[in-house]
């Protein structure tokens, strides 16, 4: 009974005393909005790079197309070659010094998600059999409107359960929010151990809460991913 009343104990103080918990309730609100803000900028600027890249890999050699390729090269290199708490801490201390911390967090988190997007949707978009454009310019659809309505929707589909996974891959590395002062879910769990000076219990229920939404979002996945077998099947 000793250990059990011992555990009562540790856990009514970590978590039940003075409301404490709302330190983990406001930490996740906080971690689910700037990983779905984040996922949204990294699929728009993923699309907007792998377009580019696609353009320059298919002879579209124009000068414009050059310069954008050139420079979305140096944006894969640099973002996928540093960490992201690097990056973090580089926009909030060197970048954007003034603006609102979750903001600044969305933005540097959405432009990491966007490099690695990119290159699935660059590879959705390769793996489009070329008759399909080739039918569609003898439809009498323009080069763009076969691009919009032709490729782009097959390649999302092709891409859908890898772009899914950079969702939930996403989510776990915002654990790093905390670095610039933001209460994430991971920094509530910290708060909590800093004011009880117990670690294991306020630990234990972050990663736990990580875990259940990372569960949810496979089942999530995998559920997509039976639909989109199904319809291949029709």
């Amino acid at each position: 009974m000793g250990f059990w009343n011992d555990l009562s104990a540790r856990l009514f103080d970590d978590f039940i005393r003075q409301n404490r918990y709302l330190y983990l309730v406001k930490g996740l609100g906080n971690t689910l909005l700037i990983t779905a803000g984040a996922l949204l900028i990294g699929v728009i600027l993923g699309v907007l790079v792998a377009l580019v890249r696609v353009a320059y890999g298919n002879g579209q050699r124009s000068w414009w197309i050059r310069v954008l390729n050139a420079v979305c090269g140096l944006y894969l290199t640099v973002i996928r070659g540093t960490p992201m708490v690097v990056q973090l801490m580089i926009m909030y201390f060197a970048i954007l010094t003034s603006g609102a911390p979750l903001v600044i967090a969305v933005l540097s988190f959405g432009i990491n998600s966007g490099a690695y997007v990119a290159e699935v949707i660059r590879s959705g978009i390769q793996s489009v059999d070329r008759g399909q454009t080739e039918a569609g310019r003898s439809l009498g659809l323009s080069q763009k409107q076969t691009l919009i309505k032709i490729i782009l929707p097959q390649a999302f589909k092709n891409v859908a359960p890898a772009v899914f996974n950079e969702f939930i891959a996403l989510l776990k590395e915002t654990s790093v929010a905390g670095y610039v002062g933001i209460q994430d879910l991971t920094k509530g769990g910290d708060i909590i151990r800093s004011i009880t000076y117990d670690a294991f219990p306020p630990l234990l229920a972050v990663a736990l809460i990580y875990l259940l939404i990372v569960i949810g979002l496979t089942a999530i996945l995998h559920h997509i991913e039976r639909r989109l077998a199904r319809s291949d099947l029709r």
